[in-house]
């Protein structure tokens, strides 16, 4: 999960439907701008291809009941099936990652060992219940504890998003081990080092807020890359 910003103004057709019987929220340009705003990737895993992407709602609308939140443009996020499956629909509050003074990336702790078998480790790192409800989300996201069977729908995605989440910390952490141990060329260090930083500078980069934690936990990787 990263910050990211909501386009404005909100498109024209969510007001018209709003008002018809049975509106629809994904008029005109809806999904198309969503799906720019938020890169491409779901707001909560931060996966860039999941199997089935949901326009969400930030807080629920209640199955229509609460129109406002239907049709309200700045509660429209773009999630992954499975995120947007644990995610509860009671008015649990969460960090909203459209708000800029929610500094996700700096109140949330992302880590990943990348090894097979690794669970995902999110911790809070300000005392806020906000805070706390959004790292027990994304801890559930990625690792899945409820259920006590081997074999769920939900532990199986869960258990796929890590796999793939581990695939590509690894091949991240491959390109810093070439730049600060294998290379003497500084032709090859310019080249390598500019795919390091489309790694932590794109916000459409997969899984950034883990790439993002492990740049910052390392002084070296943050006088390189980051100042």
């Amino acid at each position: 999960m990263i910050n990211v910003t909501k386009s404005q103004p909100a498109p024209a057709c969510l007001e018209a439907e709003k008002a018809k019987n049975n509106g629809t929220y994904l008029c005109g340009d809806v999904f198309e701008r969503i799906h720019a705003d938020f890169h491409g990737k779901c707001y909560i895993c931060e996966h860039s291809k999941p199997t089935k992407i949901n326009v969400e709602h930030f807080k629920p609308h209640y199955q229509g009941k609460n129109l406002d939140r239907k049709f309200d443009w700045n509660n429209l996020f773009y999630a992954c099936a499975h995120c947007n499956g644990i995610k509860s629909s009671d008015e649990t509050e969460y960090l909203n990652c459209t708000y800029s003074e929610h500094k996700i990336t700096d109140w949330i702790h992302f880590d990943i060992k990348p090894f097979p078998k690794e669970l995902v480790k999110i911790s809070a790192l300000k005392d806020d219940e906000l805070v706390k409800n959004t790292v027990f989300l994304l801890n559930q996201v990625y690792n899945y504890q409820y259920a006590e069977s081997k074999f769920t729908p939900t532990k199986e995605a869960a258990n796929n998003l890590r796999k793939i989440l581990i695939t590509e910390i690894k091949s991240f952490v491959r390109l810093l081990e070439k730049y600060f141990e294998d290379l003497t060329d500084e032709s090859d260090k310019i080249v390598l080092k500019r795919k390091i930083l489309k790694h932590v500078k794109n916000p459409k980069s997969p899984f950034l807020a883990f790439k993002l934690r492990i740049i910052q936990d390392n002084y070296e990787y943050r006088k390189e890359f980051l100042s």
